[in-house]
């Protein structure tokens, strides 16, 4: 058999401790003493501070390079992210692009779903399953002086933003001892199983309309609960671009952070994913898992020749409507006459009225060998 890494004592202690006292010493003190309003807008503010660190800053920003921030928000996200105690951005993001280039390999992902719920969850931390760090992968990282000033000093950055941030604030606010219970503990504990979850839930619960070669989901519950990560299959499928959750009624409050300081001045650069090729995603998978219903039964042939005929109709009206689109926005404004307007609406007419033809001719299909 073979022998399994020593354990992270350290890290052992920390997820128990602040566990403990999250579910322990937080209602305890509540009974006993209450929370005092200041404590608790002290606490919700942390939260979503440290939260969105992680998914704006560790994730999109610097893992990904989904968009650019200027220095003032880096600042600011490098600190709420120590304030989360999920490592220095430099190791997560190493940890993180590994992931990514690896997913689900069980040898090489460093939280690989594939491994079950508990080690992508936490597991992978209470070991010491990867001795000596790499990060080959970040050396664009560390010419970043602010990501290598929370890298070199980050015990500092973390004992002040968890234990002395909300002991000072709780104290101006005459309840220090309540402010460290919710602010640090409770709100630290929060902060730590929501992202968990992207790394375990969100590769194990949810639909798969954009690619089945990982096994990341997508799952609205999910974005709820991890400012917006739930729309995971989007993502790693896509993983350069600023958004998660595509769509307006999407709740990805990470990707209208990042929207917001770019209408301040304080980020650019978002990077998006042209609209056909999400869609050319969606519709490969719409094709292949039709293609796998019809595999079970005699009438296959048939219908699969139809459904083939219209994904390729469909995929060529969609293209022309969005490479017009492209071709539009390009131009300036002035430059656009009348009857460009009335051929972008055309195609578009034209590919809509193909889509209904298409999940017309697939509800049939589905409908007759059922």
């Amino acid at each position: 058999m073979t022998k399994k890494p020593p354990i992270l004592w350290l890290n052992l202690a920390i997820f128990i401790s602040t566990f403990a006292v999250a579910v322990i010493g937080v209602p305890w003190y509540g009974l006993q003493h209450g929370f005092s309003t200041a404590s608790m807008v002290i606490a919700a503010v942390f939260w979503l501070w440290s939260g969105m660190s992680i998914t704006a800053g560790y994730h999109r920003l610097w893992s990904h390079k989904a968009w650019q921030a200027h220095p003032s928000v880096q600042w600011l996200l490098a600190i709420g992210g120590a304030m989360a105690m999920q490592n220095s951005i430099l190791h997560w993001c190493a940890d993180h692009r590994v992931h990514h280039k690896h997913v689900d390999d069980n040898d090489k992902d460093p939280y690989s779903a594939g491994r079950g719920f508990w080690f992508s969850h936490i597991g992978w931390m209470l070991r010491n399953y990867q001795p000596t760090p790499d990060y080959k992968n970040v050396r664009d990282l560390q010419k970043n002086a602010i990501v290598m000033n929370q890298h070199n000093h980050y015990g500092w950055w973390v004992l002040g933003t968890n234990i002395g941030a909300p002991l000072l604030l709780g104290a101006l606010f005459g309840d220090a001892l309540g402010t460290l219970l919710l602010a640090g503990f409770l709100r630290l504990v929060v902060v730590h199983h929501s992202t968990f979850f992207i790394n375990s839930l969100a590769h194990i619960w949810g639909s798969q309309p954009y690619s089945d070669q990982h096994s990341s989901r997508d799952n609205g519950v999910i974005a709820l609960l991890t400012y917006g990560e739930g729309y995971h299959n989007f993502h790693h499928t896509f993983e350069y671009d600023y958004r998660n959750g595509i769509r307006w009624w999407h709740f990805d409050p990470t990707k209208w952070l990042i929207r917001a300081l770019e209408k301040c001045g304080l980020a650019s650069s978002l990077r998006r994913v042209p609209a056909g090729r999400i869609e050319a995603a969606r519709l490969s998978m719409q094709l292949k898992s039709s293609q796998r219903l019809l595999a079970e039964h005699q009438l296959a042939a048939e219908w699969l020749h139809k459904l083939e005929l219209e994904y390729e109709q469909l995929l060529h009206k969609m293209q022309g409507y969005y490479d017009e689109k492209q071709r539009q926005l390009q131009l300036k404004r002035a430059e656009l006459d009348r009857s460009a307007r009335e051929r972008l609406a055309e195609l578009r007419d034209a590919f809509e009225l193909q889509q209904r033809q298409w999940h017309a001719l697939r509800a049939q299909a589905h409908a007759v060998l059922n």
